[in-house]
Formats: structure tokens, C-alpha cells, sequence
């Protein structure tokens, strides 16, 4: 065999690790079973989240689900979503999943979009701040306000969109600080922004405070609910108390929130809200300056599939009100479960008072001298479980789900063996990567 160069005789699985870097498209087309073949063994080490160890990225929702979404698929991969004249199914499954969203949210006027992903529907929640902003109130500087704990795609939205955006200091207890917010409203604000739940620490955000400091300069407000946005509602329908955060909030203006994460659609299904078709006009693209005829587009993509959208419609037709609150209150127990377990500990902390289904694992005051939290994590990863790091402070991230309950006991246990295991131990590495890089 000539490895160098990959014969046709090696395996196609051999062939594809060997000529990665100089890939070519092959002179022959591979058979379906080489096809599966080469992508499985792409898939050696990626995480296990079919276990139940992984602590966020998959969220799963069981194998009858499974079987239902991949019966879907092979009814809609192929459909387009740029055009749903084409294609008016797709109209009514993204109108239909968006009505089901605003009941969930309390927003009996509220009208939204499908989007791919939490980044896209933050994105297009900036963007209509900015474009009413200036039609309203003719501000051609605009700024947005955010805390240190935002998601990162308001930066990124920022740096898209061209907005000054200023980051403040959350509070002692992880939540947004409103008093620095308002040392920095002034007229230019076109857009507050709080968190239901944050993402780093996973508690939420004063939204009424921040809402109403929006409103006094007629600026928008988002909710980022990527996170919280399918668990939240179920958990108030099981008797939990939440912190007010959606449209029954006076001042709140759209809502962000993931269908791919606690609402078990699969990849990349979102959903942003607006409080009524007043304020989600500014999110539509309108065009007729060019040789193709109108164009109106209210996504960051043109063409898109419509598969997530039949995946989302799916998924909350078969799971249903009563399925949610079950998968909600097996979740919001395995978060109980692992906050006591990660606090019985001694040398790790939970950061903060987690309000849903997020945490942060950390190094308790005191044991900085004797553990690094990302060797632990490094031991965990050994094991098998999978989290994210994150910094400031240096702390292992864990977005808890249905999926991850069976499993919590044992991971409570390795947990245990792994900071016995790494006492003493400091990694060189420090990286936090949450990214796509090459």
C-alpha cells in the first residue's frame, strides 16, 4: 500500500485521513456505504452526547422523537425557505410554530421569524433596534448597552450593524448591573439588552429594571432567551418560580429564543419575537433596486431550508405541553441534583445561584493553590464527559438537560475521583475556546 498517496486499494476511511490536506474531489464518485464509512470514522472523537456526557452543544429528547424528526427529514431536506410562494407549506409551519412561540412568551400581538440559530436571531433583534431607532427617531450613531454577561453575538452584531456598543460590570450575584447601565443611556441608546438566563452563570437578569430604562429613552429591549426560552415557560407551568422576563414585562421588545436547544429541534431551528408587526418590520430587508423584481428578505441568509422549520414544527407537535413540562422538570431536577453534589465537594463552588437549567463549576475561595478546575476538566474529558470552559473567573460550563438526568449520579462520582486525581496539578493550557477555527 502506498500510504503516502493513498492507494485505491486502502480503505476509504484511510484514504480520507491520509489526503485531508490536499483533499480533491474524487475522479469517481464514492458508493453510499464508502460515504458512511469515511464520515463515521470522522466521528471517532466527537463528544458522546448520546450518553448523556455532554454538558451542552446536543440536547436530546429520546429515541421516539428521534424517530419522528428523522421522518421528517426525508419529507423536507430538499424544500427552500426563500421563497415560501413556492413553497406556501413552509409559510404556514413558520407561522404556525411562531403563533405557538408567542403564546409560550405572553405576547398576544407578538409576530416573529424562524431564524438558524440564537447568533442569527440576536443579530436581526439588533438590527430592527437600530433601523426603528432611525426612522423614529433619526439617530445615525446609534449605541447599545449590554452587560459583561450578554452573549458574545451582540458584539458581533455591533461590529456588523456598526453600533458603539457599551458593556458593563454585572453585580456581585452575576446579574446585570441596572445602575451602570443607566450611567450610559443617553440619546443615542437605541437598545438594552438582558438575559433569560444568562449564559455563563446561568442566573436571569432584573428584566422589569432594565425594560423600563429602555422605554424612558424610547429605546428597544431584548431579552436574550436563547437559553431559557423552552424551559422557562415549563417551568412556571410546573410551579417553579421564574423571575418576570417575557412580553408581560412592559418595555420588552423582542425575544430571542432556541427551538434547538430545551426545545429538542434539532439543528439550527430559533425563533425571534418582536412585541407586535410594528416593531419586527425594521427586522425585514425590503429591495426593488435591481433587474430581479422585489425582494424582501427578513433573515441574515437568502436561501435557507426549510427542513429546521418542518424539524420545529414537528418536534412541538410530538412532544406537546405535557411532554415539555415532564422533560423541563427532569431537567431542572438533575440541576438541583448536580449543584448539590458539585457544592458537597470540598475545593469546587457553584458560581452564583442558578435559576434554570445552567451552571458554573469553579474553584471554591481557598483551593487555588491546590486545584485548576480545567485539569479537572481535562480528567472529566478522559472520562468521557464533555464541558465547556469559560473565563473570568477560570470555571467549567454545564447546560443541564432531559438527556443528561440518567447519568448525573455518576458524573457526581467521577467528579469526585477526578479532583482527587488532578489536586496539586496546574495546566499551561488556558484556552476557553468556544469557536469555529482554523
Amino acid at each position: 500500500m502506498d500510504r503516502g498517496g493513498g492507494s485505491a486499494a486502502a480503505p476509504v476511511a484511510l484514504r480520507f485521513a491520509l489526503t485531508w490536506r490536499a483533499m480533491t474531489l474524487p475522479r469517481a464518485g464514492l458508493s453510499k456505504n464508502e460515504i458512511l464509512d469515511a464520515l463515521a470514522a470522522k466521528q471517532i472523537d466527537d463528544v458522546r452526547w448520546q450518553d448523556g456526557r455532554t454538558f451542552g452543544m446536543v440536547y436530546d429528547g429520546g429515541p421516539e422523537l428521534h424517530e419522528v424528526q428523522e421522518a421528517v427529514t426525508k419529507r423536507f431536506l430538499h424544500e427552500n425557505a426563500l421563497n415560501t410562494m413556492a413553497f406556501p407549506s413552509l409559510g404556514k409551519i413558520q407561522s404556525e410554530v411562531t403563533g405557538i412561540c408567542a403564546d409560550l412568551l405572553n405576547g398576544p400581538e407578538a409576530a416573529g421569524f424562524m431564524t438558524s440559530g440564537g447568533t442569527e436571531s440576536i443579530l436581526m433583534a439588533v438590527k430592527a433596534a437600530r433601523e426603528r431607532a432611525k426612522a423614529e427617531r433619526g439617530i445615525t450613531a446609534p449605541e447599545m448597552i449590554v452587560p459583561e454577561s450578554a452573549h458574545a453575538a451582540f458584539h458581533k452584531a455591533a461590529y456588523y450593524f456598526g453600533l458603539t456598543l457599551h458593556k458593563t460590570p454585572v453585580r456581585a450575584d452575576w446579574r446585570a448591573d441596572v445602575d451602570a447601565m443607566a450611567a450610559l443611556v443617553n440619546p443615542n441608546t437605541v437598545l438594552l439588552v438582558g438575559s433569560a438566563p444568562a449564559y455563563p452563570q446561568g442566573v436571569v437578569d432584573p428584566i422589569p429594571e432594565m425594560a423600563a430604562l429602555a422605554a424612558s429613552v424610547d429605546a428597544n429591549f431584548h431579552t436574550d432567551a436563547c437559553m431559557g426560552g423552552f424551559i422557562l415557560p415549563f417551568m412556571e407551568a410546573n410551579g417553579e418560580p421564574v423571575p418576570p422576563w417575557d412580553f408581560r414585562v412592559p418595555g420588552v421588545t423582542s425575544i430571542s429564543a432556541d427551538l434547538h436547544k430545551l426545545g429538542y429541534v434539532p439543528k439550527g431551528a430559533s425563533v425571534i419575537m418582536h412585541r407586535d408587526k410594528h416593531y419586527r418590520k425594521w427586522q425585514t430587508f425590503v429591495f426593488d433596486g435591481w433587474l430581479g423584481g422585489f425582494y424582501a428578505s427578513p433573515n441574515m441568509q437568502g436561501t435557507r431550508s426549510g427542513l429546521p422549520m418542518a424539524l420545529a414544527w414537528a418536534t412541538l407537535h410530538h412532544i406537546g405541553m405535557d411532554g415539555y413540562q415532564d422533560l423541563t422538570r427532569r431537567t431542572i431536577d438533575a440541576r438541583r441534583a448536580l449543584v448539590e453534589g458539585v457544592r458537597s465537594i470540598a475545593g469546587l463552588q457553584v458560581l452564583g445561584e442558578p435559576e434554570a437549567h445552567l451552571m458554573a463549576t469553579a474553584i471554591d475561595d481557598g483551593y487555588d493553590d491546590v486545584l485548576d478546575v480545567f485539569a479537572v476538566g481535562d480528567a472529566l474529558q478522559r472520562r468521557g464527559w464533555f464541558h465547556d470552559r469559560q473565563t473570568p473567573p477560570d470555571s467549567l460550563h454545564s447546560t443541564l438537560s432531559a438527556g443528561n438526568a440518567p447519568v448525573v449520579d455518576e458524573y457526581l462520582a467521577h467528579l469526585q475521583l477526578c479532583v482527587d486525581e488532578v489536586a496539586g496539578q496546574r495546566l499551561t493550557d488556558r484556552s476557553t475556546n468556544y469557536a469555529t477555527l482554523e
